[in-house]
């Protein structure tokens, strides 16, 4: 789940492949802004055929706490 993700970023956002880890930050160290992660989180629920609801959007602070709902909630 995480090299999914992983793709997502680098794809979507530009994010340099080397910058991501599961303890990257989404804002402070990937620069990802509110917008970009309401985008970016679209596209999880399109690939991945879910529904992110936005009372969780909060809870994503790393890259680690997005991976971590993925592998919870895909079938």
């Amino acid at each position: 789940m995480f090299e999914k993700f992983k793709a997502l970023l680098v794809e979507q956002l530009n994010v340099k492949a080397s910058e991501i880890t599961m303890d990257a930050e989404l804002s402070n160290d990937l620069g990802i802004n509110s917008l970009e992660l309401a985008d970016l989180i679209l596209s999880c629920e399109d690939q991945f055929g879910i529904v992110i609801d936005d009372d969780e959007l909060h809870t994503f602070i790393t890259v680690g706490d997005v991976v971590r709902y993925l592998e919870a909630n895909v079938a």
